[in-house]
């Protein structure tokens, strides 16, 4: 048994995906890029780059890896470049996208070897949370006015616009792409691509996965363009499970359960969206309250109901836990970072990557 706290990445799994993305590539003629911001553990890129087209990134780091370690097509994005890093980025990229006019003015010339976009933000997004909304009030996340775009077209080929959010309505994502070609379609008739971004749940359970390929699909021929989408938790949704274990129990109002984990230092996005995780099955008649190990007094997971009480030893398994977590893993109180591991197609489970205080030291100064 592999040492808990651990990420288990189940191919199999990662595989039902990834043969979603290869059939919606097929019927809409659209290219699928990993979102490195939202899952980079990259000893998986062998079985995702027979499915996906390439990377998308949001920085120096993450474009250097998509380059490195997954290949193919490699786009460059980021909300603000510097002087310090642009030659870099250039060097890693097929394509970069920048995120302003002001930003496309000062770099153009350092990328007129690549390919080179612009964000556009379309003031409507599908995000409930004002944290998470690119087209909150006030958005630095690109430029939403045609009059402005208009001149600097001669330097841009193309366009990235990113505005859903976990967005598992289509009808939705179809009204703002509506939305998006009534306030862009002149811009979008003289590009010759444009990256609809990620957010899009289209792998969830009961897409309309045909419908979505066909408005791609006219999309594209509307508008005589590529269209690229970046799905990251599209991606890898119910692939991994965070693997935990029961330290202590006690009782105060509720019963408590504390693991060897914690949402501040391993599941981020719980803590700042202020959601639950996910156990299954989550049933039977003994409730339990987990929590992490950190001193934080939020620190946990939520609320779940159990089969037997639970015990000093036993294991838990935290579902979908692959997305936003990896990437966003951190060192607070010191807490052991998980191990990270994989589960083959034929069954086999391999370490991948193991973290010990010689990790938490280099961490600091």
């Amino acid at each position: 048994m592999i040492q808990t706290p651990f990420y288990l990445i189940d191919k199999s799994k990662l595989l039902q995906n990834m043969e979603k993305i290869a059939l919606l590539r097929e019927t809409s003629g659209a290219k699928a890029l990993l979102a490195l911001k939202c899952f980079a553990t990259w000893s998986v890129f062998d079985l995702m780059r027979e499915y996906m087209d390439g990377t998308t990134s949001s920085s120096l780091y993450e474009v250097r890896l998509g380059r490195e370690k997954f290949g193919k097509e490699t786009h460059a994005y980021s909300v603000a470049y510097g002087d310090n890093e642009i030659d870099e980025v250039v060097s890693h990229a097929d394509k970069i996208i920048f995120n302003s006019i002001g930003q496309l003015e000062r770099y153009a010339d350092k990328a007129s070897n690549i390919t080179r976009g612009l964000r556009l933000n379309p003031q409507v997004s599908s995000s409930s949370f004002d944290l998470a909304d690119p087209a909150r009030p006030f958005s630095r996340l690109g430029e939403w006015d045609l009059r402005k775009v208009e001149p600097v077209m001669d330097r841009i080929s193309g366009f990235m616009i990113h505005n859903n959010c976990e967005n598992s309505d289509f009808d939705l994502f179809d009204k703002m792409l509506g939305e998006i070609e009534s306030r862009f379609g002149p811009l979008l008739k003289r590009a010759e691509w444009v990256s609809l971004g990620g957010g899009i749940h289209f792998t969830g359970e009961n897409y309309p996965l045909e419908r979505f390929a066909e408005r791609l699909k006219r999309f594209s021929g509307e508008y005589g363009v590529q269209v690229y989408l970046e799905p990251g938790e599209a991606s890898i949704t119910k692939s991994t499970t965070l693997e935990v274990t029961v330290l202590d129990t006690l009782y105060n109002g509720k019963d408590l359960a504390i693991v060897d984990s914690s949402i501040e230092a391993h599941m981020l996005d719980l803590l700042i969206y202020r959601e639950k995780a996910k156990i299954a099955p989550n049933e039977g008649p003994h409730s339990y309250m987990i929590c992490g190990k950190s001193c934080l007094a939020g620190d946990v997971f939520g609320e779940f109901q159990f089969p037997q009480p639970l015990k000093i030893g036993d294991r838990i398994s935290v579902q979908d836990a692959a997305g936003y977590t990896m990437v966003k893993k951190n060192w607070f109180n010191g807490v052991k970072m998980p191990s990270i591991a994989i589960k083959e197609l034929d069954g086999s489970i391999r370490t991948v990557r193991e973290f010990d205080y010689s990790d938490f030291e280099a961490n600091l100064s």
